[in-house]
């Protein structure tokens, strides 16, 4: 029987990963992996991650089973946070704990479909587990253009897909730091996209990944809270891999809103059932330690100062890129403008390629690039590479 398999493609980033290794360049750079870097080039457990692990190791008393829903502690934690003031919006939101965002993602559209959703439109070039995820339960995906050409988000072509979505389609949404392009909606355009959701009732599901690498926890929330204020009726996908730097212990976060309290309950038996036929129970190190961290101000102050650190880092890369203007082909103005660990160059693959071989810069082949994998040490390297395959 397993002679019926066909090979499939490998990964392209593990296969970077692995040629970043065997290059013994000193001055090689790697843009491609999505995780923060320091200035230095490591990724550091967050200090409010190690006090927290230290006090689970002391106080924790069990290891025994939670449950699909995990740890709701760690769930409403975050709630706070996420929706602000009034977290439940009077008991219409309520969680989750799944196995990192993908997991949130997975259960959201998952769970999207089993109540009748069978498209759902999304941003193009968008996160590619997205579309491998849609594709591997059969839900329909239609693309419509995330960003312009000048590197501003295009609002009349999410506008459009808003309001002219069936009956039974859904819109996908990143909240903040779009991944790849690093190209967010204001303020005003999210108020825009909140009144195109209300007025043609389409089902919008937020993806919020890296709430406050943008611009801070609360202004990274903004279009979240927005279109929530303005629909019945949402689904939310949340990580907090990048934001509390526990990439490897899969920490992840799904809420449903709905019309009425009645009806959550309803909602979570059927995203209960679909997490235990998928995961059965997340994964408790990671939810557990964010729950404590949550719970104790001390903790909670200190890790909201590393994240404070990795913004103003990620911002003092852009702006350098900023300054640094046009390089080749390549205007870097837009970039220091934009949210987060990425952004897409506007190479060829062969000029991909070429900064790979000629070099020792290494990002995906589409062009996006890792922000956090620069620093003051690389930025002019960096550009310069850019002008040479460019020009």
């Amino acid at each position: 029987m397993l002679e019926n398999l066909s090979p499939q493609a490998s990964d392209a980033l593990l296969a970077l990963i692995k040629m970043y290794a065997a290059d013994e360049r000193h001055d090689k750079i790697d843009l491609g992996v999505g995780v923060y870097r320091t200035g230095q080039g490591d990724t550091p457990v967050f200090a409010a991650i190690k006090q927290a692990e230290r006090k689970l190791v002391e106080t924790q008393d069990s290891k025994s089973y939670l449950g699909p829903e995990g740890d709701m502690g760690f769930v409403n934690g975050l709630m706070p946070y996420i929706f602000g003031g009034d977290a439940t919006m009077g008991g219409r939101i309520t969680g989750m704990q799944t196995p990192g965002g993908t997991g949130a993602v997975r259960l959201a559209v998952a769970l999207a479909q089993k109540a009748g959703v069978d498209r759902l439109h999304i941003g193009k070039p968008s996160w590619p587990n997205h579309a491998q995820i849609f594709n591997d339960i059969s839900l329909e995906a239609q693309w419509f253009e995330h960003a312009r050409a000048d590197g501003s988000a295009n609002l009349e072509a999410v506008l459009d897909t808003i309001n002219n979505a069936g009956p039974n389609d859904a819109v996908l949404l990143h909240g903040a730091c779009h991944n790849p392009t690093g190209i967010d909606y204001s303020n005003e355009e999210w108020d825009a996209i909140a009144e195109a959701f209300a007025t043609s009732g389409t089902f919008p599901i937020i993806d919020l990944a890296y709430q406050g690498l943008g611009h801070g926890m609360e202004e990274d929330a903004y279009g979240l809270r927005k279109v929530l204020n303005a629909v019945p009726e949402a689904f939310i996908a949340y990580s907090c891999d990048k934001n509390f730097g526990v990439y490897r212990d899969r920490v992840g976060a799904f809420y449903a809103m709905t019309r009425d309290a009645d009806s959550l309950e309803t909602v979570f038996s059927n995203a209960n059932a679909l997490a235990r036929a998928a995961w059965s129970m997340p994964p408790d190190h990671g939810g557990a330690t964010i729950r404590l961290i949550l719970r104790d101000p001390d903790m909670t102050a200190v890790w909201l100062d590393e994240l404070t650190q990795m913004r103003d880092r990620m911002r003092q890369v852009r702006a350098s890129l900023g300054d640094a203007g046009m390089a080749g082909h390549v205007d870097f103005v837009p970039i220091s403008k934009q949210n987060g660990l990425f952004s897409v160059l506007p190479v060829t693959p062969d000029q991909v390629k070429q900064l790979r071989e000629e070099h020792g810069i290494y990002m995906a082949g589409s062009g996006r690039v890792n922000i956090a994998g620069l620093h003051m040490g690389n930025i002019e390297k960096f550009v310069n590479a850019v002008a040479a395959v460019t020009c």
